[in-house]
């Protein structure tokens, strides 16, 4: 499969967003077209994990990350949950894949029964219904009878179930690279070429 030109990223409330702030550099790196969505509570996730204030305003939190990131122009767009004129809330424009990293068990539960009334659930139910590659990352622990069901109801349409459970096998020796073994995972499953991590095998 070739690598997807585009990619919607949503940015959710469950911990893990180192995982989604460090897919979000690899994929402008690798010169992807990224709408990114972010959730209220993302929000407070970023302050609590990383010590980053994230503007409330999508254009001001746009502006923010293209400069951190030196993203190239039109190469990273920035919507709010109720921006319904965005691109990806259309089955007439979708992006070419779309990833949730982390990924909230309501969430999970909303994409898994169609309930599309935000922007983040209605651009994964797009990916659905377009056949287009929809990943989730889910982050809680433990799960439970009904987290369990909603993931297979989702795996059954084909939508990838990527929990962020990073191996040791590579001996990794600090935080970042266990952040990168999970987006080498993510980026796999986009068929987007890195260089994260060395593969099994390889030296």
């Amino acid at each position: 499969m070739n690598p997807p030109r585009s990619v919607t990223l949503a940015f959710t409330g469950a911990s893990g967003m180192p995982y989604g702030m460090r897919l979000l550099e690899c994929l402008l790196v690798a010169n992807v077209s990224v709408y990114l969505l972010v959730s209220s509570a993302a929000q407070i996730v970023a302050k609590q994990e990383l010590g980053i204030a994230f503007p409330s305003r999508a254009s001001e939190l746009e502006e923010m990350l293209k400069a951190q990131y030196a993203a190239h122009p039109g190469k990273l767009r920035v919507f709010g949950r109720e921006e319904w004129f965005a691109p990806v809330a259309s089955g007439s424009n979708p992006a070419d894949a779309m990833v949730v990293c982390p990924c909230t068990m309501g969430t999970l539960a909303a994409i898994a029964h169609g309930l599309s009334d935000n922007l983040i659930a209605r651009a994964a139910d797009v990916s659905i219904k377009e056949q287009r590659k929809l990943i989730l990352v889910p982050r809680e622990t433990p799960y439970s009878a009904l987290h369990l069901e909603n993931m297979l109801k989702l795996a059954r349409l084909g939508v990838v179930i990527l929990p962020p459970n990073p191996g040791f096998y590579h001996h990794p020796q600090n935080i970042e690279a266990l952040v990168d073994f999970v987006v080498a995972r993510i980026m796999d499953q986009l068929h987007i070429p890195h260089q994260l991590m060395a593969r099994w095998g390889e030296a």
